[in-house]
């Protein structure tokens, strides 16, 4: 006899799109997301939290790299198509505001995510891009959001690689967990834009308008002030001179112990292209 064939799962089709804990099950399930993957981003969330200012950053010198999507930056939209204000910059009063929120959401990424409240959060920010559940309502394409969603992979992935405190099998283990939820958010995003599952859509969940960082009244993401102390060593220290001078403000005499960076980067106004 050959080896013993894991019983066939059942999943219903209406389910994936009119109920939000079935669809998750799924997804958990077949990308095998796990127990040791929610012990990974919970006991290494703090060496992500350590990133999340600089990757905003660098996330926010990308978007402005392009005039369509630092048009929605302005006018909450990527289908106007007139023209950008030439003095929209990493320091302006609305770029400030959306870097808040983006340092909020990260730090939520690397959250509990055994509840079902961490998923309806990721669904609903999905949600938000579309048009919906806003007062004032913000319409970003699919094309941009993926694209925005493999850059902060990438640079979490490199810059958690390098860090030079870590061992090899806690990188693997966190960069495996935080993947995973960042593809589940893929998911939840283009849950709202395909039109797969239109059939089912009078049976799907109504969303209400609530102010961004709330779910069901009640506030999600924790404030995430400037001027979050630096890490004990640059977790940067294994990049290039061209990202650690776009990414790292230096960790300066804060940074103690073997491996610390004891370099001060300034932050580029820009991002070169080539």
């Amino acid at each position: 006899m050959g080896p013993l064939a894991r019983p066939r799962q059942h999943i219903d089709r209406k389910d994936l799109y009119t109920n939000l804990e079935t669809r998750i099950q799924y997804l958990h399930s077949f990308i095998d997301f796990s127990s040791n993957d929610i012990e990974a981003l919970i006991t290494g969330s703090k060496y992500i939290k350590q990133l999340i200012p600089a990757i905003v950053n660098i996330v926010y010198q990308k978007l402005l790299q392009y005039d369509i999507t630092a048009r929605a930056l302005e006018t909450r939209s990527t289908s106007y198509e007139g023209p950008v204000d030439d003095n929209l910059n990493e320091n302006s009063p609305q770029i400030l505001h959306r870097k808040m929120f983006l340092r909020a959401y990260l730090a939520k990424l690397c959250s509990d995510p055994s509840t079902l409240e961490f998923w309806e959060y990721l669904d609903k920010v999905g949600m938000m891009h579309t048009g919906r559940g806003r007062e004032h309502p913000l319409h970003v394409e699919y094309v941009h959001i993926g694209a925005c969603l493999a850059f902060i992979q990438d640079t979490l992935t490199e810059a958690l690689l390098s860090h030079p405190r870590l061992r090899m099998e806690r990188k693997v283990a966190l960069v495996k967990a935080i993947g995973k939820v960042i593809w589940v958010q893929n998911d939840l995003f283009a849950k709202w834009y395909v039109r797969d599952g239109d059939e089912f859509v009078e049976e799907m969940e109504k969303q209400n308008i609530e102010p961004e960082g709330f779910l069901h009244g009640k506030k999600i993401l924790d404030d995430i002030e400037e001027g979050v102390p630096s890490s004990p060593s640059c977790p940067f220290s294994g990049l290039s001179a061209a990202a650690k001078a776009d990414a790292c403000n230096g960790c300066g005499d804060k940074a103690e112990g073997e491996g610390s960076c004891t370099t001060t980067l300034p932050i580029r106004d820009h991002v070169e292209t080539h």
